[in-house]
């Protein structure tokens, strides 16, 4: 009885070495394959699998290893292999090939770890907080190889930051160290986070609002997380109304309700690409009522011309802002003495662009609108009043 062909296919020592280089093309230069990022999306099959190939040549040079007949069928074939043991998915990788969640290289993850690192120690982001940690851990074994090389690369070493700091507390186990345990969202971040990426409604219930006093039960779809400048915030749409807002994080407490209404991905990113044009043309965070909010998304709201003089020494610090607002426009015939900002805001806006001007309020001048100058005027008065008011306090305790 003849004997059964137990040979594999790659069994071959030259098919083995090419699957394996494969393999290796895939870890070094991950999105191999991937459009040119010139827009060129046009890009066929054929030439994507030509880039790798490439790839496959230059890597078995480097490893002293013969590739002879090396050809695109051959290539197909061996992909074919690698989706078999699920090596690769099975789906096109139309935007580069890459092995399970290696879709970066070493110095892109750097970057990427600085920007997760920041969140960690600054936002305090506690699913950043908990996969900086993991993932520190995990590129311990590749940094102690790095530091054998003779140019040492530090993988966690912080090249770039960003220290805006959470001014309360975000994380469980840190409220719990310090014995500052606040029952908010915080606590419900896995399920919030569910409800965003499914479009589940949901009910949750705001027992703090410093601007408006508005609080108790809201039921809406939550679209988007945001860190701004010192807290997070939850920026979400009313089911009823289709009003947008945003408000911070730790005013919820930890009620969190699914609702019997889903409306998928879809409907979220077209509510949030409305509401980040409506943050585009704002200053801050306020989105404005609900009436005036509709209009403005509706193309029907006139927007306000405001003009601030800013005198020296602001001046330098003022036109370093070139892209503070899209609409902004800098008159700089006054220099050196002055120059004029002028900026075109929704009503809405005006409180929050009030507070950014008040922190050269000394060196500063609202010119446009009337209404706006009034208000600052107001403003001066009363600080005089108030400084008035105690320096006469001091000179009737003194004598």
């Amino acid at each position: 009885m003849p004997k059964t062909n137990d040979l594999h296919s790659y069994s071959d020592r030259q098919a083995f070495e090419r699957l394996m280089l494969l393999i290796a093309t895939f870890i070094h230069y991950p999105g191999i394959g991937c459009p040119d990022r010139e827009g060129k999306s046009s890009q066929t099959a054929h030439e994507s699998l030509e880039a790798v190939k490439e790839k496959v040549d230059e890597i078995a040079k480097q490893y002293d290893i013969s590739l002879s007949k090396y050809s695109i069928p051959t290539l197909r074939k061996d992909l074919v292999t690698l989706r078999k043991y699920g090596i690769l998915e099975q789906r096109i990788y139309r935007w580069g090939y890459f092995l399970g969640t290696g879709m970066m290289s070493f110095r892109d993850l750097q970057v990427a770890i600085n920007a997760l690192a920041s969140m960690a120690k600054y936002q305090r982001s506690p699913q950043a907080i908990r996969i900086y940690d993991d993932l520190s851990q995990k590129l311990r074994t590749k940094q102690d190889l790095a530091s054998t090389d003779l140019v040492s690369t530090d993988f966690l070493y912080p090249l770039r930051s960003q220290i805006d700091r959470a001014i309360v507390y975000t994380d469980i186990n840190e409220m719990i160290e310090h014995k500052k345990t606040r029952y908010n969202l915080y606590h419900c971040l896995d399920r919030l986070e569910t409800a965003i990426t499914n479009g589940q409604a949901i009910e949750i219930f705001r027992y703090a609002d410093p601007y408006s006093q508005k609080t108790g039960y809201l039921q809406v779809f939550p679209l988007q997380l945001i860190y701004h400048d010192i807290a997070w915030y939850l920026l979400y749409e009313y089911i009823d109304k289709g009003h947008l807002e945003i408000e911070r994080i730790d005013r919820f407490t930890d009620h969190i309700q699914f609702l019997n209404q889903a409306r998928g991905t879809e409907p979220q990113k077209v509510s949030l690409t409305v509401a980040m044009n409506l943050f585009k043309k704002g200053w801050g965070l306020f989105l404005g009522k609900p009436i005036e909010q509709a209009q403005e998304i509706e193309g029907n709201l006139e927007y306000i011309k405001v003009k601030v003089r800013f005198f020296t020494p602001v001046i330098a610090f003022i036109e370093e802002g070139d892209k503070r607002h899209i609409s902004q426009s800098i008159d700089k015939r006054g220099k050196p003495n002055y120059i004029d900002y002028n900026v075109a805001l929704p009503e809405r806006s005006l409180n929050e662009f009030c507070r950014w001007v008040n922190q050269f309020v000394h060196n500063a001048k609202v010119l446009e609108p009337p209404n706006l100058v009034e208000r600052y005027q107001s403003i001066a008065l009363k600080l005089t009043q108030l400084y008035s008011n105690v320096r006469d306090s001091e000179d009737k305790s003194k004598s």
